[in-house]
């Protein structure tokens, strides 16, 4: 997460950083399973456990669990893999042997049967 991501007191960032990686991630499924980036329709479950900050690297990961027609459920998570370790250096890190798992969520995302190229 860059400093711009950063949105409140102590860089904390905004969980909606999440959700827009996730939407990232379901994009790439539809992509992937229909040929088009079809559409979020909507999330049906968001669950945070952990904060972000600023400087933390986090992985975003993403599946999709069921299909109608046009509907693709998919369920998502975000771990924080990398946090940065200014007390040893500004560019100091450590990589998480554990990442950390700061959000899970599902949705629904449709993409169009006139837009479906698979």
């Amino acid at each position: 997460m860059s400093s711009q991501d950063a949105h409140y007191g102590g860089n904390l960032v905004d969980g909606a950083k999440m959700l827009q990686l996730f939407g990232d991630v379901a994009t790439e499924l539809l992509i992937k399973r229909d040929g088009d980036e079809g559409l979020f329709k909507a999330y049906d479950m968001v669950e945070f456990f952990a904060p972000v900050y600023a400087g933390e690297f986090i992985e975003a990961v993403g599946e999709i669990v069921s299909e109608g027609n046009s509907s693709r459920k998919m369920v998502f998570e975000a771990r924080k893999v990398i946090v940065p370790r200014p007390d040893i250096s500004d560019s100091a890190a450590d990589f998480l042997e554990e990442p950390i798992v700061v959000c899970r969520a599902s949705g629904t995302c449709v993409t169009p049967k006139s837009c479906q190229r698979k």
